[in-house]
C-alpha cells in the first residue's frame, strides 16, 4: 500500500514539473497570436509554429498539400499519404492518442480534429502549455475553409489558396458536366459489410454522390444508417458502390454476395463497383480524387476531361 502511494506521488511530481517545464518552454518560444478555433475555442497560436504534431490523418495531408512538411515533427498512426508521412514519429491513433510521446516531441502546436480526437487528451495538453488547434469539417465547404485555416496557422496563405481553389473548380467542373447527363441513377453506397452500413444526408459521401449526378439512397437518413439486404433489395438501387481498404479480399466477397440479387438492376446491368474509401472518407482535397471516380462511374457516357479549366 505503501508503495503504491509513494508511486502515485512520483507519477504527481513528474507531472507537475512537466506542467512547469512546458510552461517555461512556451514563454521562452516567440509571440502567440488569439485565435478562435472550429470549435469556439480560444487558442494562443505561436506567430510561426515550427514544430507541429498532427492529431488526424487528414491534417497531416493538409499539412503535405500545403507544402509545410517541413514543420511536421509527428503523426497519428494511420496518417499513411503521402508515402513519407509514414516514416514520421507516431503518437498513436487519432481517438488513443500517446500524450508521453506527443511530449516528446516539443511540439509548439498541435492541430486537432473535433470528431475523434479524445476532448481529456486536448486538456491536458493545453494544462502543459501546448497549444491544440482543432478543426471541425464537416462538409466540403468546410474542408474548403479548413485548409485556409491551417495555410494561416502556418504561414502558408497563399499556398493554401492555390489548394482550396483548386479544390473548387475541380468540383464546379465535375457538377457542370453532370448537368447535361440523363436520369440520375440511385445508388446505393456501401461502407461496412457486417452490418451493412451506409452514408446519410450529413455525409461527404452524400455530398459527392449528390455533385457526382447520382441519387443517394441512404439520402432520408442522417449519420451512417444500418440496412438489411431485404430493405437494399426492395430499393432496387440501379448501382453499388461498396468502400475498400486493407480488407479488399473482404469487400470483394460482399460484391459477389450481391451477385446473387439478380432482381436487383444494379446486378442485373453489372454496375457493382469497389472504391478506396480514403477518397470518400477523409476531410481533405483528395475528396475531389474520389468525386470524379465517383463520377465517371455513374456516369461514363460523359467526357469529364473535356473542357476542364
Amino acid at each position: 500500500m505503501a508503495l503504491k502511494k509513494m508511486m502515485k506521488k512520483k507519477y504527481a511530481i513528474f507531472w507537475v514539473g512537466l506542467v512547469l517545464l512546458c510552461g517555461t518552454l512556451m514563454a521562452l518560444t516567440t509571440e502567440a497570436r488569439e485565435m478562435i478555433d472550429q470549435t469556439g475555442r480560444t487558442v494562443n497560436v505561436p506567430e510561426s509554429p515550427k514544430r507541429v504534431v498532427s492529431l488526424a490523418p487528414s491534417i497531416t495531408e493538409i499539412i503535405y498539400d500545403l507544402g509545410c512538411e517541413d514543420r511536421l515533427k509527428g503523426v497519428t498512426t494511420y496518417s499513411d499519404f503521402p508515402e513519407a508521412a509514414k516514416a514520421l514519429p507516431k503518437v498513436g491513433s487519432y481517438v488513443y492518442l500517446d500524450l508521453e510521446k506527443i511530449v516528446s516531441l516539443k511540439p509548439d502546436l498541435c492541430i486537432g480534429i473535433k470528431d475523434g480526437n479524445p476532448k481529456e487528451t486536448v486538456m491536458r495538453l493545453e494544462a502543459l502549455g501546448i497549444p491544440v488547434y482543432a478543426v471541425n469539417p464537416r462538409s466540403l465547404a468546410t474542408i474548403h475553409s479548413t485548409v485556409i485555416e491551417i495555410g494561416d496557422l502556418l504561414e502558408a496563405p497563399a499556398a493554401a489558396r492555390r489548394v482550396a481553389d483548386t479544390m473548387q473548380e475541380r468540383l464546379d467542373h465535375v457538377r457542370r458536366k453532370v448537368q447535361t447527363a440523363g436520369p440520375r441513377p440511385r445508388i446505393f453506397f456501401q461502407i461496412g459489410i457486417a452490418p451493412i452500413v451506409s452514408a446519410g444526408s450529413d455525409t461527404f459521401i452524400h455530398e459527392l454522390i449528390e455533385a457526382a449526378g447520382g441519387v443517394n439512397l441512404a439520402g432520408t437518413y442522417t449519420g451512417y444508417p444500418r440496412f438489411s439486404f431485404e430493405e437494399i433489395v426492395a430499393a432496387g438501387p440501379d448501382m453499388l458502390i461498396i468502400t475498400s481498404m486493407d480488407r479488399e479480399q473482404a469487400f470483394e466477397e460482399a460484391r459477389n454476395t450481391w451477385r446473387k440479387w439478380h432482381t436487383i438492376p444494379a446486378v442485373k446491368n453489372d454496375r457493382i463497383f469497389l472504391v478506396d474509401s480514403n477518397l470518400f472518407d477523409r476531410p481533405t482535397p483528395r475528396l475531389m480524387d474520389g468525386l470524379e471516380i465517383l463520377a465517371r462511374l455513374i456516369h461514363p457516357e460523359l467526357d469529364f476531361d473535356k473542357d476542364r479549366q
